[in-house]
């Protein structure tokens, strides 16, 4: 395909046709034209170690070519009315639906997951985009009498370099798009160097849809974040990913005062109370510890359970995740697929190392993998550590693999201090039929979001966001929509 193609993609649209998406090749998207690099790169299958397709390689000039052109297209985007804005995404919405089988496909085969939780994936974020649609920052009158009107607004900020992790690509993508379009800003996206394919279709897609700078996208590999965070003409960095780039991030952004917005990770603990009906939640709360291979920042990392009900809970625990099926994504009935990409698994693998060293008891799984799975995929098996010491690995640590620590508790208060004593706080939960106590409870929790007999519960309007080291501002929501805009306050005089 040449980079001609977008235009001719373009103009068919213009005259109530729409081209199906091919998903064989990936180029870039600058100014809504697919380019090539110089070199080029792949990841693989983490089901099977295979290669998937070849990816650009991007250059410093790839980005400043992108930068220029997000800036230009921002002249006129910005002028755009809110209704406008809002159906082009409803119209991006329905063209990914459109190519959502496709999309799952794609998905399952770069990052691993069950087909069913890629189609998962896939309608939460048109979800998304139809949310975001219609969601605006109302202005605030401050003050309003015969002399003087006084409105706060918002405005909104320029060019957002969006950086994507690897776990859930397609929709922390849309999670970034959406509300940065919707306030009227341009963006490019930065996939993960380990899941790059979505991000690109979804960029390629979009160049259908929105006018030329609008929405772009550049894959690289690890030196291509930095060229985004150190580039003096994007405004705002949008990132999800771990602690330690989070960092690296907000030192790159402050020579040049750029916004940002850092998800980073977590480490969930949930609070399970003495009165919980056991075998209601068991299947709830296996979910939410092993979905997508654990490797959530929201997922349960750390199990507190009361220990008069804690020898009946874990072996309904025990019981209830040892029937999850593990294996290859596109097999059917899999619930826990690979994990994405060889650095993980040997981080993870580290950890399954401990479980012997330091004499940890599973009681469920515990197998260390062979340490080379070339041919065999990024497999693992679920493991449940029974009452581990508190100051443990397992505990301490977000191992963001298919590994949790079942932990006994006795005292409120000091389930309480061991929940907060980690510099992380994503999000955590409580579970109990005393909704009055459980809320007491939720409310001296220190993570951005807390949830009574539930957990990873998100939704468009809801803002999301970490405490401590687990983030910087908020994603989603009015307030999430804040962070792509600067506040400004408007002095209006009368009768002048």
């Amino acid at each position: 395909m040449a980079p001609s193609a977008i235009s001719n993609g373009v103009s068919n649209l213009a005259n109530g046709h729409s081209p199906k998406l091919e998903f064989e090749t990936y180029y870039n998207l600058i100014n809504n034209e697919l380019t090539k690099t110089a070199k080029s790169r792949h990841n693989i299958n983490p089901a099977t170690t295979e290669p998937n397709a070849e990816v650009p390689v991007s250059t410093q000039e790839d980005v400043d070519k992108a930068v220029a052109a997000a800036r230009a297209a921002f002249k006129t985007w910005s002028k755009t009315t809110l209704e406008e804005r809002g159906e082009k995404l409803v119209a991006y919405a329905d063209a990914i639906d459109g190519h959502k089988d496709d999309f799952a496909k794609l998905l399952t085969s770069e990052q691993g997951k069950p087909l069913a939780q890629s189609y998962v994936e896939i309608g939460m974020a048109t979800s998304w985009l139809r949310a975001f649609s219609t969601m605006k920052i109302p202005d605030e009158v401050i003050e309003d009498n015969e002399d003087l009107l006084i409105i706060h607004t918002n405005v909104p900020l320029g060019v957002v370099g969006g950086i994507v992790p690897w776990n859930y690509p397609i929709l922390l993508a849309v999670g970034k798009i959406a509300p940065a379009l919707i306030t009227a800003n341009t963006l490019i996206l930065k996939p993960s160097p380990y899941a790059p394919y979505c991000n690109l279709k979804l960029a390629e897609l979009a160049a259908r849809l929105f006018p030329p700078g609008v929405l772009q996208a550049l894959s690289g590999a690890e030196d291509l974040g930095p060229m985004f965070t150190t580039h003096p003409d994007i405004d705002k960095i949008a990132f999800t990913g771990s602690i330690a780039t989070g960092k690296k991030v907000m030192a790159a952004a402050a020579p040049t005062l750029k916004r940002v917005t850092l998800e980073l990770g977590g480490n969930d603990p949930a609070i399970i109370c003495d009165d919980v009906d056991v075998e209601a939640i068991i299947p709830k709360l296996a979910n939410v510890s092993f979905l997508c291979c654990s490797q959530i920042c929201m997922m349960i990392k750390r199990l507190y359970v009361h220990e008069s009900i804690y020898a009946r809970f874990l072996a309904a625990f025990v019981a209830h995740t040892r029937a999850f099926k593990v294996g290859p994504g596109t097999d059917p009935d899999v619930f826990i697929g690979p994990v994405q990409n060889k650095m993980q698994f040997d981080k993870v693998r580290t950890m399954y190392q401990h479980i012997a060293a330091e004499n940890w008891t599973p009681a469920l799984g515990g197998d260390v993998p062979d340490p080379d799975p070339t041919g065999k995929g990024y497999f693992f098996t679920p493991t449940i550590i029974d009452n581990p010491p508190e100051d443990s690995a397992i505990v301490t640590e977000e191992p963001f693999g298919p590994i949790l620590p079942v932990l006994k508790w006795k005292d409120e208060e000091d389930v309480i201090g061991r929940a907060n004593a980690t510099k992380t706080g994503l999000g955590a939960s409580v579970w109990s039929k005393d909704l009055a106590r459980a809320e007491r409870m939720a409310r001296r929790l220190e993570a951005g979001s807390v949830w009574v007999n539930s957990h990873f519960d998100v939704a468009p309007g809801v803002p999301f966001g970490g405490h401590k080291w687990s983030g910087v501002g908020m994603e989603w929501g009015v307030l999430g929509l804040k962070g792509y805009c600067n506040p400004q306050t408007l002095w209006l005089k009368k009768g002048v």
